[in-house]
């Protein structure tokens, strides 16, 4: 039997369809879901999207994508909008090199109206975007689709501040579905979710909902008691909250009915000179009894489907799970020793240490702001804050991390996952820019492990650390594998590690490309050039007794890191070679390109960019003039 899903290329296709068509649809499309994300090998956005099936339904038929803008925030649940928006054919390249992003993206479609990868920006986005509408004397709608999880950022709130001032004619939808990747935390959130466990609205919406219905309109006379049901909702839930911000305020509604969700979108398109708030309800997972069971394993994949032999060696543990280690040990031995968190308890391994340590572990939400801030007063009474924050989302708090961190001599502990390439999320996740914009920032330490074990030192080394801010920047995924069971050491501040002396070159790895450049070393000696490898371990301060001291008796220095050129690791040891009038010795930086990189696997970009270990012994031969012509005419790497 033909599906119904094969039959829809664009938003018009949807309108033709009856309500029991659209039932089957949107189980055609959640059975596809989970093949596509099966099929890409997990990491793709399964709960998230199999949760707005409906309601990407309902906007699609009711509203004229592309003239229309619908703004999907943060984006993870955009998958059933690009299937229904001409992409469908290609829904299985997502997340893959050269395929589809994850995320909305302006590049990829006219109906992505804006790109997203962080919270909190569609409302202030639908704000610009409504405002140029109504500059240019153009007649459309505008339509924010908001996760309940985004709203814990104050971005949005100062968007809605000023579409209500504004008076703007915009729609902010409040997907409510209790998560963002974790459970949502803080007070907002407990007054949003009231709805689904207050047991005397439910019981009121039934009981009227009964005895209108037995009454001689029956059901017609249910849709028109709107007033009556408002007012029962009113007692219970704070809808003048929204109002105070100007909104006109819809809602609850059920998120995984179709016929109420068009009927509510039709009567607030009615609306005008006000922007309206609807608050609909969805299940994270819905559709999918495995997945909506555990939304937050379920958020990034088909776990119930992967088959591990039983008698599999377990995976060897990632970055992220070290560091939760690490950080419960010291929590054991140091009770000054608190972590933070912006809604990624699972995503930094912070999860089972918040389970040991309730009290001594803090999500605050998608606020990074805050976060960075809120570590700072800590710090100010003698504790020892470690503010979990990938490398993407500490961009978000850069001015806390000057004006409240940095001013002030605070101890605070920036644990920056997710640096460098940071792998299927893409453009708006990778951690390109953390070392130069934290090595820019007087009296901060900036650092990174060679391996596992040393992320665990670094730690150790910055807990023990009083004179300032101190940042451990590591990747994602798993590293070479290094034996972690050992006591945490304390490493001396500013001091490198030569792994392998040389006498022809100078290869100076930050981070992830270290153990790449030892086996670059190895490459070179089959082309009789004897290399030195340092582990640098700091960008600030630089080891520059030991930089400058293999500087002078080799023919130069090459750097290795995943950062941009501008301002990094590289650019350190340049200007400390600069200064002593020993610029001759640099012969070249490789890092992440001057440019937006997109997704696929990590391992890929390290060989387009050089940054894996036959890229770097390349690159050594080629600025030693060692190449033979052949070599230069067709390099190994697509991208110089």
């Amino acid at each position: 039997m033909p599906r119904i899903l094969d039959r829809i290329d664009s938003p018009a296709d949807l309108r033709a369809l009856s309500y029991d068509e659209l039932e089957q649809l949107a189980r055609e499309i959640r059975e596809e879901l989970v093949e596509i994300v099966r099929s890409i090998g997990g990491g793709g956005h399964l709960a998230s999207n199999l949760g707005v099936v409906e309601l990407t339904l309902a906007l699609h038929r009711l509203y004229d994508s592309p003239r229309d803008k619908i703004i999907w925030d943060v984006s993870h649940q955009v998958y059933v909008h690009k299937m229904l928006t001409g992409r469908k054919d290609r829904m299985y390249t997502i997340r893959q090199y050269g395929g589809l992003s994850g995320f909305a993206d302006r590049r990829e479609s006219e109906h992505d109206i804006f790109g997203a990868g962080h919270a909190g920006t569609a409302i202030s986005a639908a704000v610009g975007i409504a405002t140029a509408r109504d500059l240019k004397g153009e007649d459309f709608h505008v339509v924010a689709v908001v996760g309940d999880g985004a709203m814990t950022a104050g971005m949005a709130f100062e968007a809605l501040n000023h579409a209500g001032d504004l008076g703007l004619n915009i729609l902010v939808i409040l997907n409510d579905n209790a998560m963002s990747i974790s459970p949502n935390v803080g007070a907002l959130s407990r007054n949003i979710n009231k709805l689904r466990i207050d047991p005397h609205y439910r019981k009121a919406k039934q009981e009227i909902g009964n005895l209108v219905e037995h009454l001689p309109l029956g059901k017609t006379m249910w849709q028109r008691a709107k007033r009556v049901k408002a007012s029962v909702r009113d007692l219970l839930v704070p809808a003048s909250f929204w109002e105070q911000f100007g909104f006109e305020y819809y809602g609850p509604v059920d998120g995984h009915d179709i016929r109420e969700l068009e009927a509510t979108l039709r009567a607030i398109k009615q609306v005008k000179g006000k922007p309206v708030l609807l608050h609909v309800l969805t299940e994270k997972g819905h559709g999918i009894p495995e997945a909506a069971a555990d939304p937050v394993k379920s958020h990034s994949g088909t776990y119930w489907l992967k088959q591990t032999p039983p008698d599999a060696p377990p995976p060897p543990p990632t970055y992220s799970q070290v560091f939760g280690q690490a950080v419960a040990e010291l929590m054991e031995q140091d009770e000054r020793v608190v972590a933070i968190t912006a809604a990624m308890l699972e995503g930094t391994g912070l999860a089972p240490v918040q389970k040991r340590f309730p009290r001594r572990v803090f999500d605050v939400g998608i606020c990074e702001q805050h976060a960075v801030t809120f570590a700072a007063g800590l710090a100010t009474q003698g504790l020892r804050p470690i503010a979990a924050i990938y490398s993407t989302f500490l961009q978000r708090g850069f001015d806390q991390v000057v004006h409240d961190v940095v001013v002030q001599g605070l101890p605070v502990i920036f644990a920056m996952d997710r640096a460098g390439f940071v792998g299927d999320d893409g453009k708006t996740h990778q951690g390109f820019i953390d070392t130069s914009y934290l090595r820019c920032l007087p009296g901060m330490v900036v650092s990174a492990p060679k391996d596992e074990a040393e992320l665990r030192d670094l730690l150790y080394t910055a807990v023990q650390y009083e004179d300032g801010p101190f940042a451990v920047r590591y990747p994602r995924g798993t590293g070479p594998g290094t034996p972690t069971n050992r006591p945490m050491q304390r490493l001396e501040i500013g001091k490198a590690e030569l792994l392998r002396d040389g006498t022809d070159v100078v290869l100076l790895g930050f981070g992830a490309p270290v153990s790449e450049c030892l086996r670059a070393a190895q490459i070179l000696e089959e082309f009789e050039i004897d290399a030195a490898v340092v582990n640098a371990r700091f960008a600030k301060p630089l080891d520059e007794e030991l930089i400058l001291e293999l500087a002078s008796r080799t023919r130069g220095v090459v750097t290795a890191e995943e950062n941009v050129r501008a301002g990094g690791f590289g650019s350190g040891v340049l200007e400390l070679l600069a200064d002593r009038r020993m610029a001759d010795k640099f012969l070249v930086s490789l890092t992440m390109p001057d440019a937006i990189v997109d997704h696929g696997p990590q391992k890929t970009f390290r060989k387009l960019y050089f940054l894996d270990a036959e890229g770097i012994a390349f690159r050594v031969r080629e600025v030693l003039g060692a190449l033979r012509d052949e070599e230069r005419q067709f390099p190994p790497m697509a991208i110089r």
